[in-house]
């Protein structure tokens, strides 16, 4: 898969409107989702008792909300490739909405589409629409718009 390649504010501007892209599938096994629940200190049993999960909603352990919306760089990086770089922020999310929990074992990946974009005195503002898809399941994970500053050289 080819990584969309952005050097400038004008290389991102004319996908305004447009899908950037769809990442690889990203499995997330139990040993992710238990090393999550170390790294928050969130061990609700839902995710990381499996014998208890088996009698609950889902039949197995889920991976938490959180875990599946934190790889989102790491999918976002399998899909753009930024050049000519001092710096990129996070900056925000709107409309994010968990739809529905990723089973442990289950594969991931984001489609992403470049829902606006703002020069703001040479920092490139961009809100990516995105969602991150469950292999298989027709409802995703997470949808919603994360917005990042762009600060190139």
């Amino acid at each position: 898969m080819s990584k969309l390649v952005i050097s400038s504010y004008e290389d991102f501007a004319q996908y305004e409107g447009k899908e950037l892209g769809i990442s690889e599938w990203l499995e997330v096994p139990q040993d992710r989702i238990n090393l999550f629940a170390d790294a928050t200190l969130d061990h609700q049993w839902i995710h990381v008792d499996e014998a208890r999960a088996k009698e609950g909603p889902f039949g197995q352990t889920i991976a938490h909300g959180y875990l599946t919306l934190s790889l989102l760089p790491y999918l976002w990086e399998n899909i753009i490739e930024v050049n000519n770089l001092k710096m990129m922020v996070n900056y925000g999310m709107d409309k994010m909405k968990f739809g529905q929990a990723v089973l442990s074992g289950q594969r991931v990946r984001l489609v992403a589409n470049l829902h606006s974009i703002a020069n703001l005195r040479g920092i490139c503002r961009v809100e990516i629409k995105f969602r991150i898809e469950i292999e298989g399941e027709k409802k995703p994970a997470i949808d919603g718009i994360a917005t990042f500053l762009y600060y190139f050289n």
